[in-house]
């Protein structure tokens, strides 16, 4: 694989149809391949070749030419060294080709990711994402080797016709005109087969991004006795997988059926026509056995062929996803030059009418927490919308120089497996020290056997909810961005600590931008700023002692909080 410029430009036309895609990814590894047509050919010729060494040898025994007889043997001997070798060296091209189409197909998957961001849990499941990674990628790296075979298998076919031609033209025609016949006969399957791989690739990914919400909300599940519930929803999207997959399988169990059944004809018929021939003098008896191994030897190429064409249908349906995900593009346009904009910016959302002061801690109230949650979304650019920030519109800015500037930190945010340090980031080790503190969080790290060093688990799922909850703060503290957007950063722990946190949060953000969508009243009376959303629209503002003491619907809601 070559060392510049591995994966071409995301969004790419030429990457947006799977056909292109294939071509692409085969293109990527066109010496290894090659190699590998090669060496399929060399193992495959030499097969091909061995019935005709071993009818020249039987020639040889009549007349008692034990010189021929000892060259034609040890040309025998010769071809089955290099079919051995030649299927070993066949064997590691196509195990090389199909890890270099897994990887190329991950990274590019993982850089769209990347790229997309926030777009993509919002435009594909991750059920479709994971899918992709495991049934998809398997069924795209199979395609190199079956290319190399199907190559392979082809020029034997050409290469034992012509030597059948050298001996009996009959022969030789029925070679090269049946064998393109007989495998014409399976095409009428390869639609049907496409369409109900497709449908059970739908399936699988469905399936997978239930099982995903079941794993991550399982707690949540069995606190409000949802467990068996979305236990038999799952069963039931099991069987209609397994239903799906028994389709499949009928379509695929009359291929192999007809893998043998064809050539099974074919090698009847060249039999048949050889003894005829042998019979009025027409073939010697080493002609006779050597038609006899032709034919048989040929239900391999045949097979092969067959086997490879399945192969296809299965890398093209994979390909559909992989482009699918491969053509989404970024829900906002991202600027080219890089505005100078002070350390702490003011924010102003004109569809909410919510004007954040730089410097100042914001609480937004509202009176559901979805309209809050679209408040935040807007103001980190997750979500389309006219904010400025500093009287520069947000999505005018490129994408990089958001991300610096606005940190939106939400519930649903993944704690990564690895170590914990790692995952928190942090310019320092003092840093994330002070993050964790701000937090309130460093019990959680002391209880740990071997501390910031601990190898957390896929999501953090060592870790109960309300500690979660807590790294993901920390984590987003240690980041020290300009302006921080927190999405009810203390919905799971006690009163306590969040009477805490709302302390340190707002002390060690003193001279930054913070704002928090959240109705506590712990958080609210440690607010510099409080803005009441009612329909999506900021109604009032003020400090919390003011809104609670003069907007009653702003006490309701608050009070019920509290309550």
């Amino acid at each position: 694989m070559p060392s510049n410029n591995p994966l071409p430009e995301l969004g790419d036309p030429d990457l947006r149809s799977p056909r292109s895609y294939l071509r692409w990814l085969i293109g990527r590894q066109s010496s290894t391949l090659f190699l590998g047509v090669l060496w399929g050919c060399l193992w495959m010729a030499s097969m091909g070749l061995t019935p005709f060494a071993i009818g020249r040898a039987i020639d040889a025994l009549p007349e008692k030419d034990t010189g021929r007889l000892l060259l034609w043997t040890g040309v025998i001997v010769g071809l089955a060294l290099v079919t051995t070798a030649g299927s070993v060296l066949r064997h590691r091209c196509d195990t090389i080709g199909k890890l270099k189409a897994n990887y190329l197909t991950f990274r590019l998957v993982a850089a769209q990711a990347t790229r997309l961001g926030a777009t993509l849990p919002k435009r594909i499941s991750a059920g479709e994402v994971v899918a992709i990674g495991t049934a998809d990628i398997s069924r795209i790296g199979a395609l190199p080797g079956a290319l190399a075979r199907g190559i392979g298998s082809a020029v034997t076919v050409v290469l034992v016709a012509m030597v059948l031609l050298s001996t009996s033209v009959t022969l030789g025609l029925l070679v090269l005109i049946g064998v393109p016949v007989l495998l014409a006969g399976t095409g009428p399957l390869l639609s049907p087969l496409h369409k109900r791989i497709g449908s059970y690739r739908d399936l699988e990914g469905d399936l997978t991004n239930r099982a995903g919400d079941i794993v991550s909300g399982l707690r949540v599940l069995r606190g409000i006795g949802g467990e068996a519930a979305f236990g038999e929803r799952y069963r039931k999207d099991s069987q209609r997988l397994r239903e799906a997959g028994v389709h499949v399988a009928k379509v695929e169990s009359v291929l192999p059926a007809a893998e043998v059944l064809l050539p099974g004809i074919f090698v009847v018929a060249v039999v048949w026509i050889g003894a005829r021939l042998a019979v009025g003098g027409g073939l010697s008896a080493g002609e006779l056995v050597a038609a006899y191994g032709y034919a048989a030897f040929l239900m391999l190429p045949m097979r092969t062929a067959t086997s490879a064409v399945q192969s296809f249908v299965g890398a093209d349906v994979a390909a559909q996803r992989v482009v699918r995900v491969l053509a989404l593009e970024p829900d906002a346009a991202s600027g080219v030059a890089r505005a100078d904009l002070s350390e702490a910016p003011d924010l102003y959302d004109p569809a909410s009418g919510l004007r954040v002061r730089p410097g100042l801690m914001t609480v937004i109230a509202a009176t559901t927490p979805e309209e809050g949650a679209e408040i935040a979304e807007r103001l980190g650019r997750y979500a389309p919308g006219e904010v400025t920030v500093g009287g520069v519109p947000l999505d005018s800015l490129p994408l990089e120089q958001v991300r610096d500037l606005v940190l939106v930190a939400r519930n649903d945010d993944t704690l990564f497996s690895g170590v914990l340090a790692e995952d928190l980031g942090g310019r320092s080790d003092q840093v994330r020290a002070q993050a964790l503190h701000n937090a309130n969080a460093e019990d959680i790290v002391e209880a740990l056997p071997d501390g910031l060093a601990t190898v957390v688990t896929e999501g953090g799922s060592a870790f109960s909810g309300g500690q979660q909850q807590r790294l993901r703060l920390a984590r987003a503290l240690a980041a020290q961005p300009p302006v921080l957007v927190l999405v009810d950063p203390t919905s799971a722990v006690d009163a306590h600590t969040e009477s805490v946190i709302a302390e340190r949060l707002h002390s060690s953000r003193a001279e930054l931008t913070t704002v928090v969508v959240s109705n506590s009243p712990l958080l609210l009376a440690r607010a510099d700023e409080v803005a009441y959303v009612e329909d999506g629209k900021v109604v009032a503002t003020g400090t919390h002692r003011e809104l609670a003491a003069g907007a009653s619907q702003y006490a309701a809601v608050v009070m019920r909080e509290e309550t």
